[in-house]
């Protein structure tokens, strides 16, 4: 134990697939637990998201750093005896299927809880267990459209457009992450274990929070907050701006050589400005494009005006600031090569922990026999396709 690892000795059980669940396994495991990853004998879903390498992916490799994998047919007796062996004295049980699923599978919270009456068991869904979309299929761009996340993403063509990354399962991960880690807390002065339940919908409306309480206070209506703010295009690229103090409007309209727009009276105070919005942006918009970004970052850091340049992700990586602060570790992983991952607070970095995500039942072998399989009954299961050894 210790603050490198607060989790050690800890045992977790992950039979969650794609993001929001097997992350929250993998924080487990970062933080200092024993996590085994259950996953089918094809590998879970998250190994086929976007591009394959060697039956890794970006998602099942960020989301299952530092686990031991053992497949099972779930669907077969045998595994599911497997299954119970390993739940015994289990810490914690992760599962994010449809609701229902897990329960005809045999592994209830209440079935979970009777094998390892310790054990504290997440339960991921997409809608939540109860309501009438309890049961709809759901991944993150649905939930980004549902919980009204879509809505405030707004493009300049009037459509509302996908977060490019999947932030309503991260942020479902991190909220299942903490209540784990407080139920575990918490346990010392408890019996038995509890059932934790979260969805991607909460995650989303916890995530948006802010907003939704803005939109609700508005009845609904779109309200400008600040003019001007937003991303502005030079001749080079993008960079975007944010403007608290209205002694900054007429500094930033000297920069872009506008001095009249920045001495006009009708514009002094933002609440002017959201006004005149239609008036402003298009000449702002217009004098930014004609700057390169090196002077617009260059003079706006000279006028303590808030702003950065749009990175891509190569740009954020490369960037002196994050190697300086040694935010990323790049981890050279078998089948999929040289890596980045963003080290996890509280945490030394990922190179000097055990950071390899497992291939498909790589550790069946291992733990079966851990669990008291004799070599012939786990060849016999091999043979059989109840495990892969």
């Amino acid at each position: 134990m210790g603050y490198d690892a607060p989790f050690d000795g800890l045992k977790v059980v992950d039979i969650s697939q794609g993001v929001s669940g097997p992350y929250a396994g993998m924080l487990m495991a970062q933080y200092g637990a024993s996590v085994v990853k259950v996953e089918p004998l094809e590998g879970e879903w998250g190994r086929f998201i976007s591009r394959d390498y060697d039956k890794h992916s970006a998602f099942s490799v960020t989301t299952n750093l530092g686990k031991r994998s053992l497949a099972l047919d779930l669907k077969s007796e045998e595994g599911k005896e497997a299954l119970r062996k390993l739940i015994n004295d289990a810490d914690v049980f992760i599962e994010n299927f449809r609701p229902g699923v897990t329960d005809r599978l045999g592994f209830s919270y209440d079935e979970v809880s009777r094998i390892s009456p310790k054990a504290i068991y997440l339960s991921v869904s997409g809608f939540g267990n109860g309501g009438p979309m309890r049961e709809r299929p759901a991944m993150d761009p649905v939930l980004q459209a549902f919980s009204g996340l879509m809505s405030v993403n707004m493009g300049e063509d009037g459509i509302p457009h996908r977060v490019g990354v999947v932030i309503c399962d991260m942020a479902t991960a991190l909220y299942g992450f903490q209540a784990l880690s407080t139920a575990l807390y918490a346990r010392r002065d408890e019996e038995k274990g509890c059932l934790i339940e979260t969805n991607l919908m909460q995650g989303a409306a916890c995530l948006s929070a802010i907003r939704m309480m803005m939109v609700s206070l508005e009845q609904g209506a779109y309200v400008v907050g600040r003019v001007p703010a937003g991303v502005f295009e030079a001749t080079d690229g993008y960079l975007t701006i944010l403007m608290y103090r209205d002694e900054e409007f007429p500094k930033l309209c000297d920069l872009l050589d506008l001095p009249e727009l920045g001495a006009n009276q009708q514009f002094a105070t933002n609440a002017q400005r959201v006004e005149h919005e239609a008036e402003i942006m298009p000449a702002i918009r217009d004098a930014f494009k004609r700057k390169p970004l090196s002077e617009l970052t260059a003079k706006l850091t000279e006028a303590r005006i808030l702003h950065e340049r749009v990175n891509d992700f190569i740009e954020f990586i490369d960037h002196p600031q994050v190697r300086e602060t040694g935010l990323i570790s790049w981890l050279d992983h078998s089948g999929v090569g040289r890596v980045p991952v963003p080290n996890i607070p509280g945490l030394k970095p990922f190179d000097v922990v055990n950071a390899k995500s497992p291939t498909i039942g790589q550790h069946s072998r291992e733990i079966l026999t851990e669990l008291g399989y004799c070599e012939s009954e786990i060849s016999d299961y091999a043979a059989r396709k109840i495990t892969l050894a």
